[in-house]
C-alpha cells in the first residue's frame, strides 16, 4: 500500500510513520508513506500557502493553487489510482469498518489542513472524501493523518506478528475488547479471573465474549443500540448484567 500525504510538516508525518508496527511494515515493504509540502509549489517569493477569506472573519485559509499543484505532483508519482481524503472535523467519523475498507485500497492521498481549513473550491474539485477522527479540533490534520496511517498500516497482511491480533481488537465485531492479564513478578496471579488459569479454552472463550459484551454495555452502550444479538450473546450479556448488579449491591 502507498500513502501520499500533503502537509506543511512532512518531517512529522515521516517520523510518525517510521515508528512501531507501521515502521516495521514499511521496512517489510508492506506500506510506503511519502510526504509532499504545498509550500514547495507556491509561486510567489514568500512561498505563501494561505490568505484571508472572502467575506472577512478570523484566521487564514489554505490557497487552492499550491494545493492543486502539490496534489498533481503526488498523483504523478505513481501510476496507481488514489482516493483523495481530506482530514477534517467536518468529515464522516472514522470507524474500524471504514479503516478496513481503506486498508484494502492500494493507494491513498491524505490532505492535512492548517489554519481555518482549505479553499472550498479545492475540496469540491479534488477531494473524494472527508474523514474525521473525532468530535474535536486539532491545530492541523497531521495527527489525524498519522492515526489513519497507523490504522490502515497495521492491517496490511504481514504487518502484525500474529494475524489474529487484529481480529481480536476493539470494534472489529462492533464490540469493545475484553480485559487482558499477563504474568507479573509483583502481582503473580492475584486478581486474575480463575477461568483464565483453568486451561479450559472453551470456558475462556465464553468468558472473554461475556466481558466484551459487558464492557461495551457499560462504556459504549451506543454500540449495542440496534445490534441484532444471537441468543448466546444475549444470554452472556444478561449474565454479565446480573453479576454487575450483584457486585454493585454487595461491594
Amino acid at each position: 500500500m502507498r500513502v501520499d500525504v500533503l502537509t506543511l510538516f512532512p518531517d512529522f508525518v515521516q517520523r510518525s510513520a517510521a515508528l512501531g508496527v507501521v515502521g516495521r511494515a514499511g521496512e517489510r515493504g508492506l506500506i510506503e508513506v511519502a510526504s509532499w509540502n504545498p509550500r514547495d509549489y507556491a509561486t510567489d517569493n514568500y512561498r505563501r500557502v494561505d490568505d484571508r477569506p472572502f467575506g472577512g472573519g478570523p484566521g487564514m485559509i489554505m490557497l487552492a493553487e499550491p494545493l492543486t499543484a502539490c496534489l498533481n505532483a503526488a498523483r504523478a508519482a505513481s501510476d496507481t489510482p488514489a482516493k483523495v481524503i481530506y482530514l477534517s472535523p467536518q468529515g464522516e467519523r472514522l470507524t474500524q469498518v471504514r479503516v478496513r475498507e481503506l486498508a484494502a485500497r492500494p493507494r491513498l492521498i491524505l490532505i492535512c489542513g492548517r489554519y481555518e481549513g482549505l479553499d472550498e473550491r479545492f475540496i469540491e474539485r479534488e477531494v473524494d472524501e472527508e474523514l474525521s477522527i473525532g468530535d474535536y479540533v486539532l491545530s492541523g490534520g497531521e495527527l489525524a493523518a498519522a492515526v489513519l496511517i497507523d490504522a490502515v498500516g497495521r492491517l496490511q497482511q504481514g504487518a502484525l506478528n500474529h494475524a489474529e491480533s487484529a481480529a481480536q481488537d476493539s470494534f472489529e465485531d462492533g464490540l469493545l475488547d475484553c480485559p487482558h492479564y499477563t504474568r507479573s513478578d509483583h502481582f503473580g496471579t492475584e486478581g486474575v479471573p480463575a477461568v483464565l488459569l483453568s486451561g479450559d479454552h472453551a470456558a475462556i472463550a465464553r468468558w472473554r465474549r461475556k466481558q466484551s459484551l459487558g464492557r461495551t454495555w457499560l462504556r459504549r452502550p451506543d454500540l449495542l443500540a440496534g445490534r441484532t444479538m444471537t441468543k448466546q450473546d444475549a444470554a452472556l450479556l444478561a449474565e454479565f448484567q446480573a453479576e454487575h448488579r450483584e457486585k454493585a449491591e454487595n461491594p
